[in-house]
């Protein structure tokens, strides 16, 4: 079983997680969105592979950026859900999917504006302060900066600071981005708030063009975002660490090979603080 690294709960490999065959997972996680007032046979899939893992939350509807205000009874719902499953972390997206209330069903980016930072980080308080626990913003994939008027670097790392939440770390995001936009992945993470940091998203992505690449979660991680995960984690204490897989979950013994490859990249790099705390 691994020691660090988890998967997601997707239905397609739900029973394979449960039975622990070809994957053994640290920890599991969903968005709760998928699952809340789930009945039936879902509903006791989830409960048998909550009863068998701990569980982590990655949220797909507060829609930290939008203008309006906070959904507060869907806000109930999670409170009620993470309290009922024990969810050890909860995080969302920096970035919104809502406007004038109409779901947009993408994760659009946020303006790297001062504006932006407080009316975001104000949202993540009120929405910690409902909660009573701190939840983890993720940094996101995007394809085009919006009226920019400083580095998201500094959007980031402002906005952890302003809301005292923690930071979920996408590795494959940041390598998508500085590919993008052209900025070095390492100075970027150097200059995030890395004593924030609670939890790593590692995933696939697709390159479609010489100068792009896409964010799909549907491929195999590619060595040098592996590169980059072991130079990050050297920077870094012990987080759990998600091996996140949205489609092309056919092959359950290559998903136990990235998970495999993943903890033994976590087991080189922590090994002395494993030793420390032992």
């Amino acid at each position: 079983m691994n020691k660090n690294v988890g998967i997601g709960l997707r239905r397609d490999i739900a029973n394979d997680i449960i039975n622990g065959a070809y994957i053994k997972p640290a920890f599991i996680e969903f968005a709760p969105e998928n699952w809340i007032d789930m009945g039936g046979y879902w509903k006791k899939i989830l409960d048998k592979a909550a009863a068998g893992y701990p569980v982590t939350c990655h949220g797909l509807s507060l829609s930290l950026g939008s203008p309006e205000d906070l959904d507060w009874d869907f806000l109930k719902k999670i409170k009620k859900f993470l309290k009922d499953y024990n969810v050890q972390i909860y995080s969302e997206h920096l970035s919104y999917t809502k406007s004038r209330n109409a779901h947009l069903y993408d994760l659009l980016p946020i303006p790297f504006r001062e504006d932006a930072v407080k009316h975001v980080a104000e949202r993540i308080r009120n929405v910690q302060d409902f909660l009573e626990r701190k939840i983890a913003i993720e940094n996101v994939s995007y394809y085009t900066p919006v009226a920019p008027e400083m580095t998201e670097a500094e959007f980031v790392s402002s906005i952890v600071k302003e809301a005292d939440c923690d930071l979920l770390l996408d590795v494959n995001n940041v390598y998508v981005n500085a590919f993008n936009h052209q900025y070095n992945a390492k100075d970027f993470i150097k200059n995030l708030p890395l004593d924030r940091v609670a939890y790593i998203h590692m995933a696939g992505h697709e390159q479609v063009e010489p100068d792009l690449i896409i964010d799909t979660h549907g491929e195999a991680i590619i060595d040098p975002v592996y590169e980059l995960f072991e130079w990050t984690i050297g920077q870094l204490k012990p987080v759990p660490v998600l091996l996140e897989r949205d489609f092309n979950l056919e092959n359950i013994k290559e998903l136990g090979q990235e998970m495999n490859r993943l903890q033994g990249i976590c087991n080189t790099n922590w090994k002395k603080h494993h030793e420390l705390v032992a």
